[in-house]
């Protein structure tokens, strides 16, 4: 590796975190290469296509940027790796409370300083090779494969949903076209992802550019169509470099007191090689997918055969993997009900542990290759309720028949009852929703979760018991058998994103029909909310309903899923409530007070601390935001 600084700066305006005292922030690029030849990079799809430097290797460029103390004699001997989502940073975010920042420097970009006031080291490096340019994003440069220098050309396939009504509607391709002959391309349009396509006519598209097509859209189709362009397309990113670079570059930080140019690891104190006690990884959403995809390719070995993270927090995630180390991969894609439900990287393994699928006849698991090489890390998984209905999150910890399966020792589950994906802070980029989005968050969770692992790895201290639904205890259970309490004006439709094996081998692709997998969602009280895993204060002393699921509206696909979840409040008052025939008790029928419901929000969150869920400072927080609540029992 050669580290390229473009930027140091006392980050957060210099603001002092205890003992730990100010922070830096260091910013610039890292240049690496990889041996095609070496084991550990043999699965990297066209790596053996990529062009090579005159000593074998094949080269790439990425991002970097470090938060550390400023006096690193301070540091607590922790990495925080937090793996970008689309060039996008979210640790500070989901564990400090803080604000989206492409440029964490400012004070506000510390939010509560959690990370900070532990002392941690918090790094981030660009690992996606199709990210666009813009709004601070982290950008990873990868070599194009080649056919001895030749394009390499594939059919391709691209999905759109414009979620507007714009016509006609501009579509970038996610490659360049290898040619612009119509006839060589297939566009296709239909209203649900189940639906017959139509092969729309040439007269109703054209090529912009070999970067992009422009489609007239039909009136009969709304704003939530499903369009789908089959075209024959050159230059395939080596994206599965981007596994390797953040192998090494990890590596680097954790191991190495100088680059290969003499130039000293940010992390060094004095030119001398700072000692890094452990590593962890923190992912959530496309994240979490790719460090369970990372893990499951072997990357947790670095190329002298030492680990690279001691332990892992992969959130949100569900069962899937990710679409990266293949020849036309698109990253940025993830299989939902409705949107890119045909997106690879979403079958067999789904457990962390090894076993035999019956539907598929393989046998493997998440760690199958870090336990041969004796470099698994602890791993912390954790869900919201959305993963169940959008990411089979079940089939995590259940078979392809739906029956429980025990954890590894090493693995940790933990569901987040009625939770959406993404957080409260998703609730803004889903305007299509039906229902109002879930305002409940994980963060202070995560951050116990966070200690808990510090302690599991560093001091072998176990962390809490897992905690998620279970068939066996009737807490997971058949989407269509949920006794989903009859809410008025709020449709309970059983969908969900179902999971076939899927043959790749065409375009489409085409899911087996007759090879389907159990998909289980968690069982829901008497109002809605569900019963097992970590039930968060807001759900243990509820406002309303909440649930990891919400449908789209009239106009958008109505009726199909949203990769968000649904709040439905309680009524005010019992007569309120028989009023609106609503079967769900009123909050005066629940609370007799404000100061009661307070009570009731303390006591779940205190039980959560007992069980080192919740650390205490958080529950103080729980406690201030139900005070500030009054007015939903006002008269």
């Amino acid at each position: 590796m050669r580290i390229e600084i473009t930027s140091a700066q006392i980050a957060f305006d210099g603001i002092q975190f205890g003992g730990i005292g100010a922070y830096e922030r260091i910013a610039g690029r890292m240049y690496g290469a990889v041996d095609p030849g070496h084991r550990l990079n043999a699965g990297i799809v066209n790596l053996d296509r990529a062009p090579r430097n005159a000593a074998g290797l094949v080269e790439y460029c990425v991002d970097f940027c470090l938060l550390k103390p400023a006096d690193m004699r301070r540091h607590n001997g922790r990495i925080l790796y937090d793996v970008l989502n689309r060039g996008n940073k979210l640790a500070l975010s989901a564990l400090n409370d803080a604000p989206a920042s492409s440029d964490p420097c400012r004070a506000p970009d510390a939010g509560n300083g959690f990370l900070m006031r532990q002392g941690y080291a918090v790094l981030w490096t660009a690992w996606q090779g199709d990210v666009g340019a813009g709004e601070g994003r982290m950008l990873a440069r990868f070599p194009i494969a080649t056919d001895d220098g030749a394009p390499i050309t594939a059919t391709n396939r691209d999905e759109f949903i414009f979620n507007h009504r714009h016509n006609p509607a501009k579509a970038p391709l996610s490659y360049p076209a290898a040619d612009q002959d119509q006839s060589r391309a297939t566009l296709t349009v239909r209203q649900r992802e189940r639906d017959h396509r139509i092969v729309l006519p040439a007269a109703d598209w054209r090529y912009v550019s070999d970067k992009a097509i422009e489609i007239y859209r039909p009136d009969a189709f709304d704003a939530g169509a499903i369009y789908e362009f089959i075209y024959p397309a050159r230059d395939p990113i080596v994206m599965g470099l981007g596994m390797a670079a953040m192998r090494d570059a990890v590596a680097f930080f954790r191991y190495d007191a100088l680059d290969e140019q003499g130039r000293p690891n940010p992390l060094s104190v004095e030119g001398h090689a700072l000692r890094i006690d452990y590593v962890y990884a923190f992912g959530m959403s496309q994240s979490g997918r790719f460090l369970r995809d990372w893990l499951w390719q072997g990357f947790n070995e670095n190329v002298d055969g030492a680990k690279v993270f001691d332990g892992v927090i992969a959130s949100l995630a569900g069962s899937r993997k990710t679409f990266t180390n293949f020849a036309f991969a698109q990253p940025g894609r993830f299989s939902c009900q409705h949107e890119d439900h045909l997106t690879p990287g979403d079958q067999f393994p789904f457990t962390y542990g090894t076993r035999t699928d019956s539907i598929s006849g393989q046998t493997d698991g998440i760690l199958d290759r870090c336990r041969a090489s004796d470099t698994c890390p602890k791993i912390i998984h954790t869900d919201s309720s959305g993963e169940y209905w959008q990411g089979r999150a079940s089939l995590v910890v259940t078979d392809e028949r739906g029956s429980d399966l025990e954890l590894p020792d090493d693995v940790r589950v933990y569901h987040f009852a009625s939770t959406q994906h993404g957080g409260r802070f998703a609730t803004a980029v889903f305007p299509f929703c039906q229902y109002e989005g879930n305002p409940v968050d994980m963060n202070a969770a995560h951050r116990a979760l966070l200690v808990a692992l510090d302690q599991w790895v560093s001091a072998g201290v176990p962390p809490p018991p897992a905690s998620y639904p279970r068939r066996s205890d009737g807490t997971l259970v058949d989407a269509t058998v949920l006794n989903f309490p009859g809410i008025p004006n709020v449709t309970y439709s059983a969908l969900l994103n179902e999971l076939c094996e899927t043959d790749y081998s065409l375009q489409p692709p085409h899911a087996i029909a007759d090879r389907r997998y159990a998909v289980m969602v968690p069982a829901v009280d008497r109002d809605g909310n569900e019963i097992g895993g970590v039930r968060l204060p807001e759900i243990a002393a509820p406002l309303g309903t909440h649930t990891g699921w919400n449908l789209r509206r009239e106009g958008f696909a109505e009726g199909e899923l949203a990769l968000l979840g649904s709040y439905i409040p309680f009524a005010r008052t019992k007569a309120q409530r028989r009023a609106n025939g609503d079967p769900r008790p009123s909050l005066e029928e629940r609370y007799a007070s404000h100061e009661a419901y307070v009570q009731a929000l303390a006591r779940a969150a205190r039980q959560l601390c007992e069980a080192r869920l919740l650390l205490d400072e958080d529950v103080d927080r729980y406690i201030q935001s139900a005070r500030r609540r009054s007015k939903y029992f006002a008269e």
